[in-house]
């Protein structure tokens, strides 16, 4: 349903975790981690999911529940969780490969992929995108090293014009505005460039967030900035989520029955965001864009009906939800309404 409706192929996939607050030890792959939905670490569950995102649309379209370490070692809980035996300790960055994977080989079309600094630091995820010529923005820590040098020393000697003050899409109270220096280096896939991307708060110049980058050489740093940006849509498909298809309201203990409430939530998410997608007149590549303004709601007149046309009226563009008998049925014939109770009505 999203490859079709949603696909696009300058699309972005983006790579992030939801922490899901549950009670008691029971529950699969349940621990004190950190949750991001609390901002602290509480005992809850983590899945990583992969969201999409085009300009039809947004969507999740695949997730993982992460075991910790513990889990996996503890045979008893697995037994009880009906944890099937082949899962054994992953990583988040290789649970979040394998989505990335599984996208690749199922078709989704898309250009490039963003996350946040658990999955821009780990290597293997940028080689993988480099060896299938994606582009990536993923953002790293301050202490990511880049050539030898820590990414922080990269832009100490800058000068004040190699920062532009861009918006990474519009926020709450308007646009998201901030001051972006890109600094290229080399190793990119031939035709792409890799690069340093900066983010730095105008408010407070010391507050920084850094990206490494995969883009064709063409490719603007509005571009990339935009890209950069969508890590704030994937907090708000998890906030929509969990507030209109209950992605996190579950009382289930078993592996298997997270995977289930988590896959009919997300369908049901992709679903509204598709049904979104037509309400405000989304178009396909062989679809045309629908019209602005429904005739039985414009003013002035009609349009003329070409010839040999049938005239339409208002009523037939409105679908009736009961239709209406076009008499009595004849085995059971009409009776008359009770006579008002004339005794009492005074």
């Amino acid at each position: 349903m999203v490859k079709h409706t949603l696909g696009e192929a300058d699309a972005v996939l983006l790579v992030n975790e939801s922490g899901l607050p549950k009670q008691g030890q029971h529950s699969a792959a349940v621990a004190p981690q950190y949750c991001g939905a609390l901002g602290k670490v509480a005992n809850c569950q983590v899945g990583v999911f992969l969201g999409y995102a085009s300009r039809h649309g947004q969507a999740l379209i695949d997730r993982a529940l992460y075991l910790p370490a513990a889990w996996a070692k503890d045979e008893d809980r697995r037994r009880a969780a009906r944890i099937p035996t082949e899962v054994v300790f992953t990583t988040k960055p290789k649970l979040g490969l394998a989505m990335l994977e599984r996208a690749r080989q199922a078709g989704v079309p898309f250009a490039w992929i963003t996350g946040d600094s658990v999955y821009g630091a780990d290597h293997v995820i940028r080689r993988w995108a480099e060896r299938h010529r994606r582009g990536y923005v993923l953002a790293v820590t301050s202490k990511q090293y880049l050539g030898q040098r820590p990414v922080t020393s990269w832009i100490k000697r800058l000068p004040c014009k190699a920062w532009q003050r861009l918006s990474a899409g519009d926020g709450a109270k308007g646009p998201r505005l901030y001051d972006w220096a890109y600094i290229p280096y080399s190793g990119a896939a031939p035709g792409f460039q890799c690069a340093l991307l900066v983010r730095r708060s105008i408010a407070d110049r010391t507050e920084l967030t850094f990206y490494l980058t995969h883009a064709p050489k063409d490719t603007s740093l509005t571009k990339l900035v935009q890209i950069a940006g969508l890590r704030w849509p994937i907090e708000s498909l998890f906030e929509q989520g969990k507030g209109e298809v209950g992605l996190d309201q579950y009382e289930v203990r078993s592996w298997v029955g997270w995977h289930r409430h988590i896959t009919l939530a997300m369908f049901a998410l992709a679903y509204l965001a598709v049904v979104r997608k037509d309400a405000v007149g989304g178009c396909g590549p062989d679809e045309p864009r629908r019209r602005t303004a429904a005739t039985d709601r414009a003013r002035g007149q009609t349009p003329a009906l070409g010839a040999g046309q049938p005239a339409v009226t208002t009523a037939a563009h409105r679908p009736a939800l009961v239709s209406m008998a076009a008499k009595a049925s004849a085995t059971c014939p009409a009776r008359p309404l009770a006579q008002a109770n004339t005794a009492n009505s005074a």
